[in-house]
């Protein structure tokens, strides 16, 4: 039989998926898959879990959200492990997976995982650290870690949006310089993202014609800090209806940026926070990953 590494985060999302564990892990035996289970318990377990128990494995699928994708695929890149990954979305926004059209579903997405064939899709490097799908900072992006597990599982999306009202009355605005294909951009921005998905944190949606997620390309979005009302709505507009070059947004797609601001404004990767840094650079990992879909 074959072997597969099933790791779930039991906490993920509203646990949907902890209420139909034995029928998911029907569909991989009925596949002819020797299944070992992981559970993890708290932050890096999966990427422990993958880099400890995947030599050897054929396959390795995670059940959970976007940060326990992330950290299975941080935990194979840093094994230097080439191996095929499943993924059973059960998270609160599910971006990544949205993104690929991903079923919602628990055990169809284990059923598309063992009818699939895997795809190619690329991975970015952020210093030392891996993301998935996103790099963002500025307003709204502590709302995806600061927010309290309990109160995404009861809301979903609306969590990330009322986590983040209590920073209206304190944005800042972050004066940063993007480097990049020999263009530099410096300005103060409200808000940033180097993303390879269309859809980031179910507020800000790409235009999918304009995001390949294996083109070994990422999509760059900076939104300059509004200075009235006028220049705030311009913005709410702008991302509406998709108008991501305009004069309060800039929109370009890269393979490599560097980016210089203080080291006190924090990002978030993948929904997960990460510290401030003077200088760092992100790297597109051209098809780093193989994704049964």
């Amino acid at each position: 039989m074959k072997k597969m590494l099933f790791i779930l985060n039991p906490c993920a999302g509203t646990r949907k998926a902890n209420k139909v564990l034995p029928e998911i892990l029907s569909v991989f035996n009925r596949a002819e898959f020797d299944v070992r289970v992981y559970i993890t318990e708290k932050q890096k377990d999966a990427t422990r879990a993958v880099k400890a128990l995947s030599p050897g494995m054929d396959l390795v699928v995670c059940c959970g959200g976007d940060g326990t994708f992330n950290e299975t695929v941080t935990g194979l890149l840093e094994a230097g492990l080439d191996l095929p990954i499943g993924y059973i979305p059960a998270g609160s926004t599910n971006d990544f997976a949205s993104s690929l059209h991903l079923p919602a579903d628990p055990i169809a997405a284990a059923q598309a995982i063992v009818s699939g064939q895997p795809e190619c899709y690329d991975v970015g490097r952020f210093g030392s650290r891996y993301f998935s799908y996103v790099a963002s900072f500025g307003a709204f992006t502590k709302a995806s870690y600061a927010t309290p597990q309990n109160v995404k599982n009861a809301l979903g999306h609306t969590a990330y949006i009322l986590g983040s009202i209590p920073e209206l009355s304190q944005i800042r605005k972050e004066h940063v310089r993007v480097e990049l294909d020999g263009e530099v951009l410096e300005d103060d921005y409200l808000f940033g993202a180097i993303c390879n998905s269309t859809s980031i944190g179910g507020l800000v949606t790409l235009d999918p014609k304009q995001v390949d997620m294996g083109d070994g390309m990422f999509e760059i979005l900076l939104v300059r800090a509004p200075h009235s009302m006028a220049e705030l709505t311009e913005c709410i507009l702008a991302v509406q209806k998709q108008q991501y070059n305009c004069k309060m947004m800039t929109f370009r797609s890269t393979r490599e940026v560097v980016i210089h601001a203080s080291p006190n404004m924090n990002w978030t990767l993948d929904g997960e926070k990460e510290d401030g840094h003077d200088t760092v650079t992100v790297t597109n990992l051209h098809h780093a990953i193989h994704l049964m879909k």
